[in-house]
């Protein structure tokens, strides 16, 4: 893979899905159907899903793409593959919340090595460059030219004794609320979609754990933006590697967190 190109790809790609998204996102009503496992979807995911398939399979004829839109796509499997969420946060567009997000990755051999989270109703834009850095952009959001970037670092030294928690927003339950009482929170912020990786990833919040079914198109782009940052993700249950390309793409439980924070066991 040239990931120069690659990176220069998803990223535009995911701006013009971003644009399509906001005309629906503004517009005075939109359908909004319940998919067979109860879940919404909306014009918007469809619409957006219909021109980054179309996009990738252009730039990169080769290579798998596997989307949450495409149930056709959810049985097949590759060692290199492409994963697209093109609306995650659903709930959040139907509410208006604007906490939504634009979602793909680039996966090998089970690793998520580079991806781009686009929220455009918050305008912040985070993905990998060509290096596998982890970089937020700002400014006009040129499909064509990038415009300023930072490099985004997670916390270098997370003080144990006051984190900084985020958890979600639409899918908070219980046993999440009890594993975040385990720890010494300073403040935890509630927030949709991927969103929650990236604050990590920015150094915004120290851990996000999620004790809630997933899917790997959910979390793909956004632990990459995460591990270009300095960032891990592993298995709530042992702590272990979290790996993609697993049967169904379906993801366990897991904890997003910056290295320093001293995880708490499951139980």
């Amino acid at each position: 893979m040239e990931h120069d190109r690659l990176s220069t790809v998803i990223r535009r790609l995911a701006l013009e899905a971003g644009d399509r998204i906001m005309e629906i996102y503004d517009s005075e009503d939109f359908e909004v159907r319940a998919k067979s496992d109860a879940s919404p979807v909306t014009e918007a995911d469809e619409a957006a899903d219909a021109l980054i398939a179309a996009g990738l399979a252009e730039a990169f004829p080769d290579i798998l793409v596997v989307t949450e839109e495409q149930a056709a796509s959810h049985g097949k499997s590759a060692e290199s593959f492409l994963i697209v969420d093109p609306l995650d946060g659903t709930k959040e567009f139907v509410k208006r919340r604007g906490e939504f997000t634009v979602n793909i990755a680039y996966v090998e051999n089970g690793v998520p090595l580079r991806g781009v989270v686009y929220a455009p109703a918050k305008g912040r834009l985070f993905y990998t460059d060509a290096s596998g850095q982890s970089v937020e952009e700002t400014g006009a959001f040129d499909k064509e030219t990038p415009g300023p970037v930072r490099p985004i670092r997670v916390s270098e030294k997370p003080d144990n004794a006051a984190l900084m928690v985020v958890a979600s927003k639409s899918h908070r339950d219980q046993a999440t609320d009890n594993y975040i009482a385990r720890y010494a929170v300073a403040d935890m912020t509630s927030a949709g979609s991927s969103l929650k990786f990236c604050l990590v990833a920015a150094g915004e919040a120290d851990l996000y754990p999620r004790l809630g079914r997933t899917m790997e198109w959910d979390t793909a782009a956004a632990d990459a933006v995460l591990r270009g940052a300095g960032g891990r993700m592993v298995r709530f249950d042992d702590h272990s590697e979290f790996t993609y390309g697993k049967p169904g793409y379906e993801n366990p439980f897991f904890i997003a967190f910056a290295p320093g924070v001293e995880l708490k066991p499951a139980s």
